[in-house]
């Protein structure tokens, strides 16, 4: 990180140029229950708030009136009568800002949302992760000016962060990620909260995939799922009753690391036979090529010479087109996908699939191949209401997931102190 260079936060939170102040936060349970239903279910009346979270009249004025102190929420007005006194309306306070950074292998997108999560301002660029933490972690820290400049921050209440590989939720830094050279340990929580002065919080990206499908996408309805993101790597979200599942150390859900064939191509982690091996970003681009070379595919190798390389983009192109080995390699990709989640599906019994990740733009042949194999190996009590579908909130997941991520621990009471 550039010392200095995005403006340092002093110890109590207030940046030495005057704009941001370590926010406020709810001060009890019944605090952050109120932000979190105002948060998911929009404006609320005080008689609506008082049947949610079954306080007295009284003790929900005392803790709706300290959140408007706090500068949390703000009235808007009255609601219909319900045969008495009409009853104030409350929301959450239009100046909540949350930030969320999606570093992707080839990408970063920084976005920037109400209280509400309701992205405000989006900015995205191409990115290599190789050029390190420092590099990459700064030039998000320039996307984000870009909507400082647009007025959409007055202040940053807090940060959510995701990172393409192992990350010890915890420590808030990755942990030997395979694909991001130059990260491994990086202290990423702590240097973006010391650059911007708000709580930060780093995670896997496909979790924060899985928040914003559970936030805004396809399982707002459902509490246990599975997000399966197939891009440069494989991943996989977990939630259990409507929360991520880490395991002990933060890696549960690291699927593409597990062994198809002990005879396998080697994958980028050191070992044989990965299922990113078989089909992550790189292993479709290998595929294509070598069907490009052989002769296999004219339409692969024409792409190949018009652009240089080839990505799954390519693929699906050509796919669209009738090409046979475009066709074989998506399915025999999802032969090895569909083969993993079908062990996933027999043992977490999940309510939903959802199939995201640029990869996934293969579309309809891909799920296709996946649900085949999943409802052809799986118990048929696991299977037999299961959806498996793509998912539809495309690059936007990520940064929702973020928003979700850090607006949960800032809406969160504080922590129990313990005994005396």
């Amino acid at each position: 990180m550039r010392p200095g260079s995005h403006g340092p936060g002093t110890p109590d939170g207030t940046r030495e140029d005057g704009v941001m102040r370590m926010p406020a936060r709810p001060q009890n349970v019944h605090q952050a229950r109120l932000l979190r239903l105002l948060r998911d279910e929009g404006p609320r009346s005080r008689a609506e708030l008082g049947d949610v979270v079954r306080l007295s009249r009284s003790k929900l004025a005392v803790e709706l009136d300290r959140l408007v102190e706090l500068g949390l929420v703000e009235g808007a007005g009255l609601a219909a009568s319900r045969g008495g006194r009409r009853s104030g309306i409350v929301r959450l306070s239009p100046s909540l800002r949350f930030v969320a950074f999606d570093i992707g292998a080839t990408s970063i997108d920084v976005a920037v949302t109400d209280g509400a999560l309701e992205v405000l301002g989006h900015v995205s660029e191409a990115c290599d992760v190789r050029q390190g933490a420092t590099a990459v972690l700064d030039r998000a820290l320039d996307l984000l000016g870009k909507l400082r400049d647009e007025g959409l921050i007055p202040r940053v209440h807090g940060t959510g962060i995701g990172v393409p590989g192992p990350v010890s939720f915890r420590d808030g830094m990755p942990v030997v990620p395979p694909i991001m050279p130059g990260w491994d340990r990086f202290p990423v929580r702590d240097a973006i909260g010391a650059e911007l002065g708000c709580p930060v919080l780093v995670d896997n990206d496909v979790n924060l995939m899985a928040l914003g499908e559970l936030h805004a996408g396809l399982a707002r309805s459902v509490d246990d799922f599975l997000l399966v993101k197939i891009g440069t790597g494989i991943g996989c979200g977990i939630v259990v009753d409507g929360a991520i599942y880490r395991g002990v150390s933060g890696s549960a859900g690291d699927i593409g690391h597990i062994r198809i064939d002990d005879d396998g191509p080697i994958c980028a982690c050191g070992n044989a036979g990965c299922l990113e091996a078989y089909f992550g970003g790189a292993a479709l681009a290998r595929d294509a090529e070598a069907a490009a070379r052989s002769g296999e595919s004219p339409q692969l190798a024409a792409l190949l010479e018009a652009h240089g390389e080839l990505s799954g983009e390519h693929v699906a192109q050509a796919a669209a087109a009738g090409d046979p080995a475009s066709v074989r390699i998506i399915r025999e990709g999802g032969r090895h996908v569909g083969q993993v989640l079908a062990g996933l599906v027999s043992f977490f019994n999940p309510g939903l699939v959802i199939i995201a990740g640029g990869v996934a733009g293969l579309g309809h042949t891909l799920l296709a191949e996946i649900r085949s194999v999943v409802y052809r190996r799986s118990a048929p009590l696991a299977t037999g209401n299961l959806p498996i579908v793509l998912s539809e909130l495309a690059g936007a997941a990520g940064v929702v997931g973020g928003a979700r991520l850090i607006s949960d621990h800032v809406f969160s009471p504080p922590p129990d102190p313990g005994p005396a």
